[in-house]
């Protein structure tokens, strides 16, 4: 079994441990039946899709198909048609959206918030300041991903 597999079958044992207390705490019940491990269940985020090998891809499959839930999966441009070699999985997403890069604007709004956060004011009526966001957004051309990094 691959780490993958292995982390996902974790987390799944995991969340049905979590709910079984759960059902045991709230409701007393001493001996709850094996949960149902995704029943509360609404949502799944899979990030770095474009990483996964297809015996995840499956793996995500079938807990779709066994559960009323939605998954949204994110990777890189290119995801959607590799992903369209494989129709088991490929006719259950409903659609693809790919996201541009940021405006000047938006990056520009972005490094004000962050700053903010920060406790940085920022002035654009100071060169430096001026001259450090022009800086930024030339060399991340809006790129989110790059954006990001300056403040982790």
């Amino acid at each position: 079994m691959s780490r993958v597999s292995s982390d996902i079958n974790t987390i799944t044992s995991r969340i049905g441990l979590t709910k079984a207390m759960h059902m045991v705490l709230k409701y007393n019940q001493e001996d709850p039946s094996v949960p149902k491990t995704y029943e509360a269940i609404d949502l799944i985020i899979v990030d770095e899709i474009d990483r996964l090998k297809l015996q995840h891809l499956e793996q995500l499959r079938d807990i779709y198909d066994r559960n009323d839930l939605a998954m949204v999966l994110i990777g890189m441009p290119g995801i959607e048609k590799r992903l369209s070699r494989y129709p088991q999985l490929y006719y259950r997403i409903g659609f693809a959206h790919e996201f541009d890069n940021l405006s000047k604007d938006e990056t520009h709004h972005i490094l004000e918030y962050k700053w903010s956060d920060l406790g940085i004011d920022i002035k654009l009526e100071d060169f430096s300041d001026y001259e450090a966001i022009t800086t930024i957004i030339k060399i991340t051309k809006g790129n989110f991903r790059l954006i990001h990094r300056l403040f982790a």
